[in-house]
């Protein structure tokens, strides 16, 4: 099959040669007349030689996002089936099944598209105008594979608007009720397929939850920024004496709650609403400490600009929960920003640590679960990284 061509500038091809995802506006020579939004390109070398088929849209400073390198393989319905496929069964041979990242975008093959498995249950997104054209197709292939009782559209993100896309969500298969329970370790957890963070729940701590498991028994638990209480379920199930549980959201805390009450720890479990620098602020003052603090944030940078704000945010924040620890407690510090490199958040851990006059000895590094698998070609789909520190 014959393909509308991009040709790029000279030398760089090197890039999407070594293995990356990702063609820019500023690196391309000229294009055909016949080059369509949303369509299939072949991307050339200077010298003509074919580098990669992806898709292409003119309107983004993505360019071209690459789907394959091979030029005999065509882009069609198969093509979308097989790699969706692939995908499912990676995750089945790493022992997932009830709730995972079936597709993590460029990591598998599919830039611009995530799906979602939550028991019977799937949420996908699509946030590239050329996975945007194969939406019908894709839906198709996620009922054809997992035979779901309801498949929901979270196309709420911003992102979409750097493609020409509109926000949009829905039901798009079956029925999806407001509610749903999946498996984590041996804790049932409540999902908001509809409204919850992401597209229903934060699947890529599924992992690092279950590694708490050694710092738990007998502890007092600080749980900060604990969303619907994923560490605080799985910490009140690991023997903690009690877990309180801070947020911002009083909807979340809720959910801790109802959590709280399916899995049988309603008694370990209490909850704080409020700003968690004004609360850790304040119980640092009171003299207040835990064995172990849990410290998962939000993305405090969400551009390279944001950088420098946001590593004074993450240090004031870490700084003031290495003061809550007592003495030989556990500290678990997280960052879901991709910008900030796991190298530069330990360096704001040791200067934490420092200025607080602690010591902090490094017992387990973490990242994302396994089922978003981070490509090293591609540094967006390594943004979550995690530090384990025993506090002295």
């Amino acid at each position: 099959m014959d393909y509308a061509k991009v040709c790029l500038h000279r030398g760089e091809e090197r890039d999407i040669r070594s293995g990356g995802w990702w063609v820019y506006d500023n690196e391309i020579d000229w294009i055909d007349d016949i080059c369509t939004d949303g369509g299939i390109v072949d991307v050339l070398d200077s010298r003509m030689q074919f580098v990669a088929r992806g898709y292409f849209n003119r309107r983004s400073k993505i360019a071209v996002r690459v789907l394959t390198r091979d030029e005999s393989e065509i882009i069609d319905r198969d093509f979308f089936r097989r790699r969706v496929e692939t995908t499912w069964k990676f995750r089945q041979s790493l022992g997932f099944s009830n709730a995972c990242r079936v597709v993590f975008g460029e990591s598998d093959g599919l830039p611009g598209l995530t799906v979602d498995k939550f028991g019977d249950y799937l949420s996908f997104q699509t946030v590239s105008l050329g996975m945007e054209q194969w939406k019908p197709d894709i839906i198709e292939i996620l009922v054809e594979l997992f035979q779901p009782k309801g498949i929901y559209e979270r196309n709420d993100v911003p992102v979409r608007a750097k493609e020409g896309l509109e926000q949009i969500t829905g039901c798009v298969y079956g029925e999806v009720p407001p509610l749903t329970t999946i498996r984590e370790h041996d804790a049932a957890m409540l999902v908001d397929i509809a409204h919850g963070q992401k597209t229903g729940h934060f699947l890529d701590q599924q992992e690092n939850r279950g590694r708490i498991a050694p710092y738990c028994p007998g502890r007092t638990v600080l749980d900060l920024c604990c969303h619907t209480g994923g560490f605080s379920i799985h910490a009140a199930l690991y023997g903690a004496a009690s877990v309180e549980s801070v947020d911002v959201s009083e909807e979340a805390l809720q959910m801790v709650l109802d959590n709280a009450n399916a899995n049988g720890v309603a008694d370990k479990i209490t909850t704080t609403c409020g700003n968690v620098f004004d609360i850790v602020r304040n119980y640092a003052d009171d003299g207040k400490r835990y064995g172990l603090v849990i410290c998962d944030p939000p993305a405090f940078a969400k551009s390279r600009k944001a950088l420098d704000g946001a590593y004074r945010g993450y240090k004031e924040l870490n700084l003031r929960s290495m003061k809550l620890v007592e003495p030989g407690g556990f500290l678990v510090s997280c960052s879901c920003s991709q910008f900030m490199t796991p190298e530069l958040f330990l360096k704001m851990l040791r200067e934490a640590a420092a200025d607080c006059g602690r010591q902090a000895r490094l017992l387990e590094i973490l990242m994302q679960s396994r089922d978003h698998p981070a490509t090293i070609n591609a540094e967006q789909s390594h943004y979550l990284k995690g530090y384990i520190l025993q506090i002295i």
